[in-house]
C-alpha cells in the first residue's frame, strides 16, 4: 500500500476554536479522520504532521521523501504565502503533491491570493472545506 503524508502548517492546530465562521467548528483531529477513512477507501495509507515551525515542515518534507512517501497533500496556512523554502523543498522531493485550502484564499485578503508553495504542486484547492481534501485525494490517487 502506498503511503501519502499529509501536513499542516501554522494554526491548523486551532481548528474548530479559530475564526469558526471561516473555518467552521470540526478539529485537526476529525480532518484527520475524514482523510484517513477517504485514504483508505482508495488504497491509500496515511502519515500526518503538523507544526507552526517553517523548518520543521522542511524537515519533514526531506525525511518523508527519504523514507519513501509516495506523494504530499499540504495545507501549509500563512507560509503558502511567504515560503520559499516549502516550495524548494517540495520542488526537490520531486513526488506528487496537492496543496488545499479549507477557505478560498481568492475571496479572502489581498495578501492570501497568491501562494507561493502552489508552485511546486501538481494542482491547488481552495474554499471545498473538507471537500478539498477529498478532491486532493482524488487527484494523488490518478497520479500514484
Amino acid at each position: 500500500m502506498k503511503t501519502i503524508a499529509i501536513l499542516h502548517g501554522p494554526n491548523l492546530d486551532r481548528l474548530g476554536k479559530r475564526e469558526p465562521e471561516v473555518y467552521g467548528h470540526a478539529t485537526l483531529a476529525d480532518l484527520e479522520d475524514f482523510i484517513r477513512v477517504g485514504a483508505r477507501q482508495r488504497g491509500l495509507g496515511t502519515t500526518f504532521f503538523q507544526s507552526a515551525s517553517e523548518g520543521a515542515l522542511v524537515d519533514k518534507i526531506h525525511a518523508l521523501t527519504d523514507e519513501g512517501i509516495a506523494g504530499f497533500i499540504v495545507n501549509f496556512g500563512a507560509y503558502s504565502h511567504t515560503s520559499i523554502a516549502l516550495r524548494d523543498a517540495l520542488s526537490a522531493a520531486e513526488l506528487p503533491a496537492v496543496e488545499v485550502h479549507l477557505s478560498d484564499i481568492k475571496a479572502r485578503e489581498p495578501f492570501r491570493h497568491h501562494s507561493m508553495t502552489a508552485g511546486a504542486c501538481r494542482a491547488m484547492i481552495s474554499g471545498k472545506g473538507f471537500g478539498g481534501y477529498a478532491e486532493a485525494l482524488d487527484q494523488i490517487t490518478q497520479w500514484l
